[in-house]
């Protein structure tokens, strides 16, 4: 009997029976033929059970196609988001959330993953001729640094949110620069040019919630057109030449204000130390007046005489003169007058004696008084006394 006979209602000869003597691998072709019946009968394919055998082997090659093509579509659904970056998840295009960095998974053809970058630092620049306040042409250069701090009103507030901050700039550049002057935009009013724009930038582009934040402006260049650039030249290396001079100047008021103030503090310390000498010197003198006075009041002639001699001993001890006495009648004497000139310091010369005699007046052998006038009154009046 064959094994495909039907014999003991076919359960002696079931090649899947448990400890059967015959066991063996099961029938491939069999597995593949009961698929394809179960799977034409969900999909309402023919009942006849030849035309099921004849298609049995195409059936199983589009069932294994599905299945292949169900992993690869299952693993292509996995991405990667970068640190730097935030995912935008559309689903049938539509905005439907925001993933964070790492691996996640879409299923394919429904949801699409559009990745932003928000942590770099962007750069636009824009350029061109302006008019200023006073008619004047002028070429400017202008740099603008931005990021992406939402990504979401990045993409979706405006179509284009990098072209519309370039229009913003521009826009905010002109209005700028077309209220100032021209010296102002090419020498010094740059740093406020730039302020100023950075201002008007923001207040453009706030209403649109565009997801960008200003990072950083900078004023790059601004000259004149090529026709007259010389003469613009000439007067930006003045006015550079005058701002040198300037700080030179003050740099050399800053290096003598304090030299000035030493002095100043040196002369009022030496003009405190004069007043106090002073003060000192002329207090001494009233103490020594306060102590020659009872002196005086005692014996006036004697202290008269006394302070007579001191103060001649102190004018002739000074000085090179010579005394000669003629009474004495020797009018031949040595003078060495090379050792009084020596003692003198070689700049006084020998004067005349003032004891010689005097020829002129008549009062030929006297000796003249020296002594100061007012002693010599009271020395008369006492005489006369």
């Amino acid at each position: 009997m064959a094994w495909n006979e039907p014999g003991n209602n076919g359960k002696d000869n079931d090649p899947w029976k448990q400890g059967g003597r015959d066991q063996g691998p099961p029938d491939l072709d069999e597995v593949f033929r009961n698929l394809s019946k179960k799977f034409g009968g969900i999909f309402g394919g023919n009942k006849n059970t030849s035309s099921n055998s004849n298609n049995s082997g195409g059936s199983a090659a589009l069932i294994l196609i599905a299945v292949v093509a169900l992993l690869v579509w299952a693993f292509s659904g996995f991405y990667t988001i970068k640190e730097s970056e935030r995912g935008l998840i559309l689903r049938f295009g539509q905005y439907h959330s925001e993933v964070m960095p790492g691996i996640h998974w879409k299923p394919t053809f429904i949801d699409t993953v559009t990745p932003v970058d928000v942590t770099s630092v962007r750069s636009l620049r824009t350029d061109g001729f302006m008019l200023t306040q006073d008619q004047n042409l002028v070429r400017v250069t202008f740099e603008i640094q931005y990021r992406v701090f939402d990504a979401r009103a990045y993409k979706f507030s405006v179509v284009d949110a990098d072209s519309s901050l370039r229009e913003a700039t521009d826009a905010a550049l002109r209005y700028v620069v077309g209220h100032s002057i021209m010296d102002d935009v090419l020498t010094k009013g740059r740093e406020v040019i730039r302020q100023n724009t950075r201002t008007e930038l923001e207040q453009i582009i706030s209403p649109y919630a565009m997801g960008l934040e200003l990072v950083d402006v900078n004023f790059r260049d601004a000259r004149p057109p090529e026709e007259v650039k010389e003469a613009f030249d000439d007067a930006i290396a003045a006015q550079e030449d005058e701002q040198r001079y300037i700080r030179e100047a003050e740099a050399y008021a800053r290096e003598i204000e304090p030299r000035a103030r030493g002095q100043v503090n040196r002369m009022m310390q030496e003009a405190e130390a004069y007043k106090q000498q002073t003060l000192l010197k002329a207090q001494g003198e009233v103490a020594r007046f306060e102590k020659l006075l009872p002196e005086y009041l005692a014996a006036p002639q004697v202290t008269r005489d006394r302070m007579y001699l001191e103060t001649m001993e102190q004018v002739y001890g000074n000085s090179s003169k010579v005394l000669v006495d003629v009474k004495n009648g020797n009018n031949i004497m040595y003078l060495p007058l090379d050792k009084m000139i020596n003692n003198s310091g070689d700049t006084k010369a020998p004067a005349m004696n003032p004891l010689a005699p005097n020829r002129t007046n008549g009062n030929e052998g006297r000796t003249p008084d020296l002594r100061p006038e007012a002693s010599r009154a009271d020395s008369t009046r006492t005489g006369r006394g």
